[in-house]
């Protein structure tokens, strides 16, 4: 028994899907690790060559620095933590439009004066991603905050526009 086009077009919907949220759920926890990706090349595994990261308190274009961008930032921390979720997709052959829900926390590093308060945020992802020879790619990353709580490490972060 073959399969009709209608069964070949759902399968190929629900592999792109599985492999789009694999991709997001990829991301979020290269951003919690400290060891697994020190090397563009492992984001080569996440973005397209010419990817441009979109976040409050700057951005980014291409591949080539992504690692150093990401080491840096996560110097800032002792430890955080992303959870992605509500994935959504408007798919079209070999693009996506996405977007994708993340609560984050940032815990800081001990201090003289005791414990500090965990910083805290909700938003969003929205994303476009490419289907390459090698799979699914993000082209573009592009951060939204919804809300903060607790201190923020850095002024441009404090201030950043928070949406309403």
């Amino acid at each position: 028994m073959t399969a009709t086009t209608n069964e070949t077009t759902s399968l190929r919907a629900l592999t792109d899907r599985a492999e789009i949220t694999a991709l997001f759920d990829r991301f979020f926890v290269t951003l919690d690790t400290h060891d697994e990706a020190t090397q563009d090349d492992w984001y080569r595994t996440i973005f397209t060559e010419d990817v441009r990261l979109r976040f409050p308190i700057g951005g980014h274009e291409g591949v080539a620095g992504c690692a150093d961008l990401e080491t840096k930032a996560k110097g800032k921390w002792e430890r955080t933590h992303h959870v992605g979720a509500n994935y959504v997709m408007d798919i079209d052959g070999d693009h996506a439009a996405l977007r994708a829900q993340v609560l984050a926390t940032h815990v800081h590093f001990p201090s003289g004066n005791g414990p500090r308060p965990h910083f805290a945020m909700g938003g969003y992802y929205d994303a476009e991603a490419v289907r390459t020879g090698d799979g699914w790619r993000f082209r573009l990353l592009a951060l939204h905050v919804v809300w903060t709580s607790g201190e923020a490490l850095t002024p441009d972060l404090a201030k950043a526009e928070v949406l309403h």
